[in-house]
């Protein structure tokens, strides 16, 4: 086998490995930010397409910058203990973009709650309600 030829083989053999993580069709609202060191460059809305442990492809309003930090969050459709909405934060670099969306390579990410959605107990018709006092 040419020096040539195992090259191209272990370029196919990385690149199959490189997409052995699991993607998920997750399809949810973004909010992305474009940092330049402390400074936000641009922001923007769109909607994740796939996302897996180590990247995320979502559609964005303009083409990104490749290159560039990127902090992304997302309503995490699973509520923890069946009651507090989570919110996933990304951070990362924009590694692939065109005009429809653009690819991030997980650096970190952290889950944030947003709190337990209260619902007001529903009080049955005809009951009076005394306060104490």
């Amino acid at each position: 086998m040419s020096d040539n030829q195992q090259d191209r083989e272990s370029y196919h053999t990385n690149e199959r490995e490189r997409r052995m993580k699991r993607r998920f069709q997750i399809e949810q609202e973004v909010r992305y930010k474009m940092l330049y060191g402390q400074r936000i460059a641009e922001t923007g809305t769109g909607k994740t397409l796939n996302i897996s442990s180590s990247g995320v492809w979502f559609t964005t309003e303009n083409m990104l910058t490749i290159g560039m930090p990127v902090e992304v969050s997302m309503n995490w459709p699973v509520l923890l203990n069946d009651s507090c909405p989570m919110k996933l934060m990304i951070y990362g670099c924009i590694v692939r973009s065109n005009e429809k969306g653009a690819a991030v390579a997980i650096e970190r990410y952290e889950f944030r709650t947003q709190g337990r959605s209260f619902q007001q107990p529903a009080i049955p018709t005809g009951v009076e309600l005394r306060l104490p006092g």
